[in-house]
C-alpha cells in the first residue's frame, strides 16, 4: 500500500482520537459512548454518540459490538468490518478483551484493517475495566504486514504522534544488564538508530531483550519474551508482557529482571515509575516472590560498584498520591 496513504490514515486516527479515553458524560441516567465507524470513502474514522443505561459489563460489550456492526441509518458511514468478515464472539480476561473474527478479517485491505482496528479499540476500551484489545482472525492472533503478532492494543496506541514514516534518528540509551553472577546491575551506554515513530520506551525494552553488547555483561531478560504493549502517561510507563515474562529462566536473582527494566526506563526524564502487567493482568507474582500489582521506582541499591556513576541521572521522586 502507498506509504503516504498509510501515513494519512494514522494522522486521521490521531486527529479523531486525541481527546479520547474513558470519559463519559451521564445524562438522565444514561452513559455516553462514542462508537467509531468509517466514512463512505474508508479513509477516516467517524465517531457517533451512543447513549445507554446498560451497566452489566458483558451486556455492554455485546451492545457496543452490535452497534459497531450496524451503522445508524441517519449516518453517512459504514461499519469498520468488511461485509465478508464475520464476528464470532469475545472473551474477557482481566483487563483484556479478546475479539474473534473469521479468517476474512486478515484479508481486508491494509488501510481498512488499520482503521477497523483503531475503531474497535477506541470503541471498546471505553468499557470500564477494558484497557486492552486483542484481535484474532480465524484461530490466529492478528499479524502485521511483517508477519509479527500485533499483540494487545490500547487506546494510547492510536494517539501517538505520527510523522514521516521514513524518518530515523540516533538516540543514546543507558541500559542495565547484569554480571555473570546475576546479582547486580551494570550500565551500558548504547547508541541506536531508529524510526522516530517508535517510542523510546519501546526501544529500551527491545534493546534489553536483545541482550548486552559490552563484554562481561550478561542478559537480564529471556529474548523470547513478548512485549505486547508500551505506553507512558503522567510519568508512569505501563508495560504489558506475554506469559513468557513469568517464565524467565535466566539464572539471575529475582529482582534483577525487574530493576533492569525499571532502572533503564527511569533514565528517561519522562518516566518516574513503572507498572508491569502480564497478559493485561497485574495480580500476579514474578517468580513467586515479587508482586507486580505495584508501581516500581528506580533502585540504585542493585547497581554494582566500579562503574561510571556520572552517567546516572539523579532519581526524580514524585509524591505519593
Amino acid at each position: 500500500m502507498n506509504r503516504l496513504k498509510i501515513w494519512l490514515i494514522w494522522l486521521t486516527i490521531l486527529f479523531l482520537t486525541g481527546c479520547g479515553g474513558k470519559t463519559r458524560l451521564p445524562a438522565d441516567g444514561e452513559t455516553l459512548f462514542q462508537v467509531y465507524y468509517l466514512n463512505a470513502a474508508t479513509t477516516r474514522l467517524m465517531p457517533s454518540e451512543y447513549r445507554t443505561r446498560t451497566e452489566d459489563k458483558d451486556l455492554l460489550i455485546q451492545e457496543l459490538m452490535d452497534r459497531f456492526m450496524k451503522v445508524p441509518v441517519d449516518l453517512d458511514a459504514q461499519a469498520g468490518l468488511s461485509e465478508k468478515t464475520t464476528y464470532q464472539g469475545y472473551k474477557q480476561e482481566d483487563m483484556v478483551l479478546y475479539l474473534y473474527f473469521d479468517s476474512n478479517y486478515a484479508s481486508m485491505p491494509s488501510e481498512r484493517e488499520i482503521l477497523c482496528r483503531a475503531a474497535l479499540v477506541r470503541t471498546l476500551t471505553q468499557v470500564p475495566g477494558i484497557d486492552y484489545i486483542s484481535i484474532y482472525s480465524g484461530d490466529q492472533l492478528l499479524m502485521d504486514k511483517n508477519g509479527m503478532p500485533v499483540g494487545m492494543l490500547s487506546a494510547a496506541d492510536f494517539i501517538d504522534s505520527i510523522s514521516d514514516v521514513n524518518a530515523y534518528e540516533r538516540t543514546e540509551l543507558i541500559l542495565y544488564f547484569t554480571d555473570e553472577n546475576g546479582e547486580q546491575l551494570f550500565p551500558e551506554k548504547r547508541e541506536v538508530i531508529h524510526n522516530i515513530n517508535t517510542s523510546v520506551e519501546k526501544l529500551i525494552l527491545e534493546e534489553l531483550l536483545s541482550g548486552p553488547e559490552q563484554p562481561g555483561l550478561e542478559p537480564t531478560l529471556d529474548s523470547n519474551i513478548g512485549l505486547l504493549n508500551v505506553s507512558t502517561n503522567e510519568n508512569v510507563c505501563y508495560l504489558n508482557f506475554d506469559i513468557g515474562f513469568l517464565n524467565n529462566s535466566l539464572e539471575v536473582k529475582d529482582y534483577i529482571p525487574i530493576y533492569s527494566i525499571v532502572n533503564s526506563l527511569s533514565e528517561l526524564s519522562s518516566v518516574n515509575r513503572v507498572q508491569i502487567s502480564v497478559n493485561g493482568a497485574q495480580n500476579v507474582k514474578f517468580r513467586d516472590s515479587i508482586e507486580l500489582n505495584t508501581m516500581f521506582e528506580r533502585n540504585l541499591d542493585y547497581i554494582g560498584e566500579g562503574n561510571s556513576q556520572e552517567i546516572l541521572k539523579p532519581l526524580e521522586r514524585i509524591e505519593e498520591e
